[in-house]
């Protein structure tokens, strides 16, 4: 099962922020400051971490751990 808290933590230590930081629907562009080549090393990060692919339309949806713990754990759901 996807646990948030974990995800929250391996999110903030990839972009080196408090994990505090990383609320729910903290914009990560926005409000965490995230440029195009973090974001990509958090998703390679989620992509080694639960092992699953995530396409460029999916990618686009990645803008706060909400979504993004939605986005994985509909993933892990259907694998």
């Amino acid at each position: 099962m996807l646990d948030k808290e974990e995800l929250r933590a391996t999110v903030a230590q990839v972009l080196d922020v408090e994990v505090s930081e990383v609320t729910d629907d903290a914009n990560f562009v926005e409000d965490i400051e995230v440029d195009s080549l973090m974001a990509l090393e958090v998703v390679v990060v989620l992509e080694k971490k639960y092992g699953v692919r995530l396409s460029e339309t999916e990618l686009r949806r990645i803008t706060c751990l909400q979504n993004a713990y939605d986005l994985l754990l509909g993933k892990l759901q259907a694998a």
